[in-house]
């Protein structure tokens, strides 16, 4: 089992910033992606990055240049800074880890953009 906490949600003005955290424990041997996804009202949730247990990193178009994912293997945590918010980046966000057998995903953080 793999149990997932995320952290840092909230609400920013346009162009502001956050960083998301995502602490991984239990079963984390068994972890070889991690990614961040989120879920407007509405809409079907999306993947916005992701990273492998070597730092490949991949990102949704939308999101590419403002956002960086990160991991710190020492702290068993996975970040997502984000920059130049917009209000289309209004979401629950997901954190996600893919291990054997199974994925598992934290309980979902709220960001919202807005003046």
């Amino acid at each position: 089992q793999v149990q997932l906490v995320e952290s840092g949600g909230g609400l920013v003005q346009p162009g502001g910033s956050l960083r998301l955290s995502c602490a991984a424990s239990g079963s984390i041997f068994s972890i070889y992606l991690m990614g961040w996804y989120r879920q407007a009202p509405g809409k079907q949730r999306e993947l916005v990055a992701g990273i492998t247990s070597g730092g490949r990193t991949n990102y949704a178009d939308s999101v590419k240049g403002r956002f960086t994912i990160s991991r710190d293997n020492a702290k068993n945590t996975v970040y997502l800074q984000m920059n130049s918010l917009k209000p289309e980046d209004t979401a629950v966000y997901y954190c996600n880890a893919e291990a054997m057998p199974r994925s598992y995903w934290g309980q979902g953080t709220q960001v919202t953009v807005s003046s």
